[in-house]
């Protein structure tokens, strides 16, 4: 199965801050911290996971400080290309949160992107609010799910 063409190219400033989906900019490094350490749903992955999930990635947003380049923000994408879209990943380093990145995050995945018109999906115990503001609510009852096996992929 060919892979599907990354869509890149998105840069937007936001005074102090970058949001960028190159792909090449993401510091797996600092993503592999987070995840294995700061957030429930991702402690199980390897370095490893981590760098083949962003490589298989559809689409790839990082947050930036504009002045150093530190990563302090990310959103993962998973998508046909076509029609729909699994959100993952979204995180801010808890330094920052509350200054809106996390908003304009999954504004600039979901919205100004190549999908803003696909069905998006993605699974959360917390943050129902932001992602009320991009439309996201519980599935429809034609929804069904096969849950993970992989420790850590289940309802935290």
């Amino acid at each position: 199965m060919p892979s599907l063409p990354r869509v890149n190219g998105v840069k937007s400033v936001d005074g102090e801050f970058e949001f960028d989906d190159d792909p090449d900019r993401v510091d797996l490094d600092a993503l592999w911290e987070v995840l294995s350490t700061q957030v429930y749903w991702g402690k199980w992955r390897t370095r490893d996971h981590v760098r083949r999930q962003v490589a298989s990635a559809w689409r790839v947003v990082g947050v930036y400080e504009s002045v150093s380049g530190r990563m302090v923000g990310f959103a993962r994408a998973v998508s046909d290309g076509v029609a729909l879209a699994y959100l993952a990943d979204v995180y801010v380093l808890p330094d920052l949160r509350g200054k809106g990145l996390g908003t304009r995050l999954v504004e600039v995945m979901v919205e100004g992107g190549p999908g803003a018109d696909f069905r998006w999906m993605l699974h959360t115990a917390n943050a129902h609010g932001l992602y009320g503001k991009f439309g996201f609510g519980p599935p429809d009852p034609s929804y069904l799910e096969r849950p993970g096996r992989h420790p850590g992929t289940g309802t935290p």
